[in-house]
């Protein structure tokens, strides 16, 4: 089978995996979450303002956290994910948590098949643009579904921490979009320890190839800025330098690990 040609089975498959260690983990604390706690960060908190009374679109959702507590701030939010077990996940702590978040299971290139409304904002964020090959395709459904003057908020990881090896000892791919990444490995980012074996293909996007791809489907660019930590402690050999701030222990404050971005759909 071509991995790189199949690489949404491939994914889909991982991804189904993932979610039942996840919902099981300290690091998605979901009885945390039903009884209240938001899942959402100041970094992306700041971005995104009050959001009381707006549509959103919230792309590459997972299990829907991030979609329900963006309902919880009182904004009507729509989830989409390509992972089926997610989505079914998703749509059952909705009800238990009382959300009017709506969730729909397909691969975001396909969404125009399965949603025809615009929205006041489409919001996506850490680690979701890697599982694509195609910027453009993607910055045309951002686009696509944004209402004219809507919004664009966007949270990554860095693309300089995708250089580096799963223990950050060295660079081993390359910073610019080259051929598709496919790895095994065991457990994952929110337990390292989980007894699964996952296979992945993806992608290192630039932050030219980002920002471009965004401009050259009429987003307008209102604010971009970088960070020296992470908000989650997902990656190997972190520290935590304040609560809820992590680094890599021998890079330290040497590296961007997150970036986020703003734009607004122009008339």
């Amino acid at each position: 089978m071509n991995s790189e040609k199949n690489y949404i089975e491939i994914n889909r498959e991982s991804w189904n995996q993932r979610t039942e260690a996840h919902l099981k983990s300290e690091f998605y604390d979901l009885e945390g979450f039903i009884n209240g706690k938001s899942s959402l960060n100041p970094i992306e908190l700041n971005l995104l303002g009050d959001i009381a009374g707006k549509s959103i679109l919230h792309l590459q959702c997972h299990f829907g956290q991030d979609t329900i507590s963006l309902s919880r701030l009182g904004a009507e939010v729509t989830g989409v994910d390509f992972s089926d077990k997610a989505i079914e996940s998703a749509k059952k702590i909705a009800v238990k948590t009382g959300s009017s978040a709506k969730f729909i299971c397909c691969d975001i290139y396909d969404l125009p098949e399965h949603l025809y409304e615009k929205f006041d904002i489409v919001f996506t964020s850490y680690g979701t643009i890697g599982w694509l090959p195609d910027m453009d395709k993607w910055a045309k459904i951002v686009s696509n579904y944004l209402k004219p003057n809507g919004t664009f908020v966007f949270v990554e990881f860095h693309p300089v921490v995708w250089m580096f090896d799963n223990h950050f000892e060295k660079i081993a791919y390359n910073y610019f979009k080259s051929d598709a990444i496919i790895e095994t490995q065991n457990g994952t980012y929110a337990d390292q320890n989980a007894n699964i074996t996952i296979t992945d293909v993806s992608w290192n996007h630039g932050l030219s190839e980002v920002i471009n791809r965004l401009i050259s489907n009429g987003l307008e660019i209102l604010h971009f800025e970088e960070f020296d930590y992470s908000p989650f402690n997902c990656f190997h050999n972190m520290i935590a330098i304040a609560p809820n701030k992590y680094q890599i222990q021998d890079l330290g404050n040497k590296i961007p690990m997150v970036y986020v971005l703003k734009a607004k759909r122009k008339e």
